[in-house]
């Protein structure tokens, strides 16, 4: 049997799971559709939610099921949260409105970036994104779309990477010249 799948999902208080074509899940922050793929079925009892299969040919979907699950009710409770780190002398972000980022990198001309509905930024010294949402998924997504606007260089790492990122630097060249 699946390690993931098998593990209950605990629900924490105010959160409400309802199970029809697609599992909805309710929460403090909002709601999550997980989509429930065939020879799954839920079971919910004692405040816990557990994920079954009907035999050994569904156990890809056993783990996928109870993994997105368990981002939902995550997500609902608690939600998620990304940082992102921008290096580099002159690079910089600024809110321009609730949803729109200006970013400063080192080209001829600011980029603007919009946050889809149900993201949301803080920026601090205007160097630290700090990205949250309900949805891991899409949370994902968007940071590694803000990433990649100017991803680290491997010479002298400028750009914007993850809070606790470990990046590779290569040696530049040496000053042998000529003969």
């Amino acid at each position: 049997m699946s390690r993931v799948g098998k593990k209950p999902i605990p629900l924490p208080q105010g959160v409400k799971v309802t199970v029809g074509e697609q599992i909805l899940v309710e929460g403090p922050k909002g709601k999550l559709t997980v989509p429930v793929l065939p020879g799954v079925r839920l079971e919910q009892e004692n405040g816990t939610l557990e994920i079954r299969r009907d035999n050994d040919s569904f156990a890809a979907v056993h783990g996928l099921t109870r993994a997105l699950t368990a981002n939902a009710v995550t997500g609902v409770s608690t939600g998620f949260v990304r940082e992102l780190d921008i290096v580099g002398i002159g690079y910089r972000a600024e809110m321009k409105t609730d949803e729109v980022i200006s970013f400063s990198l080192g080209y001829s001309h600011p980029i603007e970036f919009v946050l889809p509905k149900g993201v949301s930024c803080k920026i601090d010294k205007q160097t630290h994104l700090t990205l949250s949402a309900i949805d891991k998924q899409e949370l994902g997504q968007v940071a590694a779309n803000i990433r990649s606007l100017r991803p680290p260089e491997p010479y002298k790492q400028k750009g914007i990477r993850y809070t606790g990122e470990v990046l590779r630097k290569k040696v530049g060249k040496t000053g042998a010249g000529g003969k």
